[in-house]
């Protein structure tokens, strides 16, 4: 099965998609009257292989560890998001119980 820039893809092939850029691994082609499609792995989806192009092993893994370096900041993000979103509950939580129909609660006037 050939790329647009004729290089045989095969299944455990690393591509990217010019279209978005996304890149993965070949899981498994197939052909129809439309082309050749491979099945890559990050997206689970389908692309005709003539919009593909073949990555070599240092390409793919820079690309992986971009990718690795956007997941581990997005979750260190989400778990700043969480540790403020505890303390404010647990702030909310502390002043409900807190008794203001005391007398001492008196406005000024």
């Amino acid at each position: 099965m050939e790329a647009a820039d004729s290089i045989t893809i095969l299944k455990g092939t690393h591509v990217r998609y010019r279209g978005t850029g996304s890149a993965g691994e070949v899981l498994d082609l197939r052909s129809d009257d439309e082309g050749i499609w491979a099945k890559v792995d990050t997206t689970d989806l389908w692309y005709n292989t003539r919009y593909l192009e073949v990555l070599d092993e240092e390409e793919y893994l820079k690309l992986k560890s971009r990718e690795i370096h956007r997941k581990v900041k997005k979750l260190d993000e989400e778990g700043k998001k969480q540790a403020t979103k505890k303390k404010v509950d647990t702030l909310k939580k502390q002043l409900e119980d807190v008794d203001m129909s005391s007398e001492l609660c008196d406005g000024g006037g």
